[in-house]
């Protein structure tokens, strides 16, 4: 059944059947079609038409997932310096098509995860031990991250997620690193900025080396007291760095504002929003995704899909323009995610198809109708003549599931990785 709806309700993934007053009136040569693009949502508020109807049988509906995800261009911060890198305000690239099969990619990409835990506990094991940090000893990690994003954007980025409870500190790094240089890629970065980025996501926590691993690792609540140890580690890891070898005013930037918000509610200077660089607020973006979505000490990860959802509604936290463009470069599902398909089965996303974020590729394994597990089926959603679609997140009893990440990862990988 169509619906009539304001064009401020469209999002992302709903089919416009029609719009409302004189096709003379807008710019669409078209009335009928898929809204997949930021571009193309902005186009049609800006255009003066006031509704439209869709059709909720070719697409989502307005209750549905993706009204939590922010429909907005990315425009470059007023206070970014040409040194930056930023896109223009007039054109955002779109992720890049990856170069490489994911599961090809997820085997290098392991290979690289495993490199990346051993330098980062050696890095933090010299600091906690009062050595130096030689920063420009990562360069070659960075660049070995940045060539599995270029290869495949969504392998490593998926696969760092995965995280045991013991080496979340360490990871999580690595996992900052990636999702610096996805992000800066998708803004429009160049080689050159988007390296300065990955070096600089994966320094932001060095000062967690000089935190009791007692208070770090805590399975429970922390104390009042405890909590300010830990929101200590901006400022001491700057002052590592500074105290060290080869650190960049952008890595310095980053390690001290990673945890400042664009409402001044951020520590540790509770810095206004004019106060803090691009860099820093990409490395907010980037630290918060990976730390709700991993399994840490003291909680589970949250579901991907979920997690931006949630951070999408956290008003005031995140600077939209680049958090959009972090979506952009996930997916809105991003791999890992439980979804409900119209065929009332569950599915998880095995893999994004690059320019159309509504329609991964992933594996169907439950059916909710019979309420049984049933063979996995590899889906995608984007090919011609699949007739089955997103509906929405799956929330709904979705941790008796077990885990499900060999119905998209090579299980020999994930075996030694510890999951």
């Amino acid at each position: 059944m169509l619906k009539k709806i304001a064009v401020e309700q469209l999002r992302i993934g709903m089919h416009v059947q029609r719009l409302e007053g004189k096709w003379i009136d807008h710019p669409f040569w078209k009335t009928r079609f898929m809204l997949d693009s930021t571009a193309e949502l902005q186009r049609l508020r800006s255009s003066g038409v006031a509704e439209c109807w869709i059709d909720p049988a070719l697409g989502l509906d307005v209750a549905e997932v993706v009204t939590d995800v922010p429909a907005v261009t990315v425009t470059p911060p007023a206070d970014r310096s040409p040194h930056e890198g930023g896109p223009s305000a007039a054109a955002v690239p779109k992720a890049a098509t990856a170069v490489r099969p994911m599961a090809a990619e997820l085997k290098e990409a392991a290979a690289i995860c495993d490199r990346g835990r051993e330098a980062v506990v050696a890095m933090f094991g010299e600091a906690r031990m009062g050595k130096s940090v030689d920063a420009e000893g990562c360069l070659d990690l960075v660049d070995d991250i940045a060539s599995s994003i270029l290869r495949n954007p969504g392998a490593l980025i998926s696969l760092a997620r995965l995280k045991t409870r013991d080496d979340y500190t360490y990871m999580h790094s690595v996992a900052v690193c990636a999702l610096m240089l996805s992000l800066g890629r998708q803004i429009g970065m160049g080689e050159e900025q988007c390296r300065v980025a990955g070096q600089a996501g994966l320094m932001h926590d060095i000062g967690k080396a000089l935190i009791p691993l007692e208070v770090l690792n805590k399975p429970g609540k922390l104390t009042q007291a405890e909590f300010a140890v830990i929101r200590s580690h901006p400022e001491r890891g700057h002052t590592l760095l500074v105290e060290g070898q080869g650190a960049t005013p952008e890595m310095l930037d980053v390690v001290l504002n990673h945890h400042e918000r664009v409402d001044g509610t951020g520590y540790p200077a509770r810095l206004p929003a004019d106060k803090f660089s691009q860099l820093a607020r990409m490395g907010a973006i980037c630290d918060v995704y990976d730390a709700i979505t991993s399994n840490r000490p003291y909680k589970a990860g949250w579901d991907p899909a979920e997690s931006i959802a949630r951070m999408a509604s956290w008003k005031g936290q995140f600077d939209t323009g680049l958090f959009a463009a972090f979506v952009q470069s996930l997916g809105i599902y991003p791999t890992g995610s439980l979804l409900t398909l119209a065929s009332q089965r569950v599915a998880i996303v095995a893999e994004q198809n690059p320019g159309n974020l509504v329609a991964p590729v992933v594996v169907a394994f439950f059916s909710l109708r019979a309420q049984l597990r049933i063979p996995p089926q590899r889906l995608d959603l984007a090919a011609p003549g699949c007739s089955d679609r997103i509906v929405g997140r799956h929330t709904e009893f979705a941790g008796s599931f077990g885990s499900l990440d060999e119905l998209w990862a090579d299980p020999d990988i994930l075996r030694r990785r510890g999951h």
